[in-house]
């Protein structure tokens, strides 16, 4: 059994708080942001081709997807394969584009505190970040199970979390947890699952679409809660939206958060994946 640990003595003394400070993987981060791109978006899930996509459009890493689950009850996930894995491994080293980030993209279909294969998949989720070296995870939960109403499921993701957490902690690894719930309401989930590898993947656009003072909950939320954040505006490019990305800025400035600025769905249909994606990288550059 490992030992528990503190949220601030696992965040400074592992590899996770380099995660959650702005360092993922072995070398240390050269700037304080890094802007990066989920591959579903960039309609490259689970291919390596998305790292010298990500170059072309001038971002600094990928967010790799787990693959696709359906009605299987197991992911369809090539990162199982030795040969896949170094194959990613290969293409970051060639094109300087850091995978930043292992995403759960197919549980955004499926209920976290339901679904029979939930362990194993968190399982095969800590293992995979191990081996790849990729020290944040993202598992989005709160669009097929409420947290907010629903205090059944709640217990039993808190449960599965729980069950994990010290696994994650071995690896030194963090779980980055999407839901429904404000800043409170996460700070007080946390409490709940009780480990420093368990923190907040912020979702800004989502948070927005909802009505929420995205500016008060990250300084609610503080730096040692968010380990990364989605940046998402729709069918405009960013800083066409709503978000004021100077005073996204300001305020993770003020917090002293670092770390990685993940691209979502933030597009114009009439463009292409390399221009949308190109102009997204060049406006978050351009702030941060």
């Amino acid at each position: 059994m490992i030992e528990p640990i503190s949220r601030r003595r696992f965040l400074l003394s592992s590899a996770a708080g380099l995660a959650a400070l702005g360092g993922v993987g072995a070398e240390p981060a050269k700037s304080r942001y890094k802007i990066a791109a989920c591959d579903w978006m960039l309609l490259k899930r689970q291919k390596p081709s998305a790292i010298e996509l990500a170059k072309q459009c001038g971002l600094d890493g990928v967010e790799v997807d787990m693959g696709k689950l359906g009605t299987r009850t197991e992911l369809d996930n090539r990162l199982r394969n030795a040969e896949d894995r170094q194959q990613y491994q290969d293409a970051s080293k060639k094109y300087g584009v850091e995978i930043c980030s292992l995403a759960l993209s197919a549980l955004y279909g499926h209920s976290y505190a339901d679904h029979p294969s939930a362990d194993a998949i968190t399982d095969e989720w800590i293992e995979t970040l191990h081996k790849m070296n990729v020290k944040v995870g993202f598992l989005p939960i709160g669009f097929q199970c409420d947290l907010v109403k629903d205090d059944a499921a709640r217990k039993k993701v808190i449960a599965r979390l729980k069950r994990a957490a010290p696994a994650a902690e071995k690896a030194g690894v963090v779980l980055g947890l999407e839901t429904g719930l404000d800043a409170d309401g996460h700070r007080k989930l946390l409490e709940e699952i009780g480990s420093p590898a368990v923190q907040v993947y912020y979702n800004l656009g989502d948070r927005l679409e909802v009505g929420a003072d995205i500016y008060g909950e990250l300084r609610q939320l503080g730096r040692d809660r968010i380990c990364q954040i989605h940046c998402k505006e729709g069918n405009v490019h960013l800083g066409q939206g709503k978000i004021d990305f100077k005073k996204v800025k300001a305020v993770l400035d003020e917090i002293n958060w670092s770390g990685w600025l993940v691209i979502e769905r933030s597009r114009l249909p009439n463009k292409s994946v390399l221009e949308n994606f190109s102009a997204n990288a060049r406006y978050l550059k351009s702030i941060f």
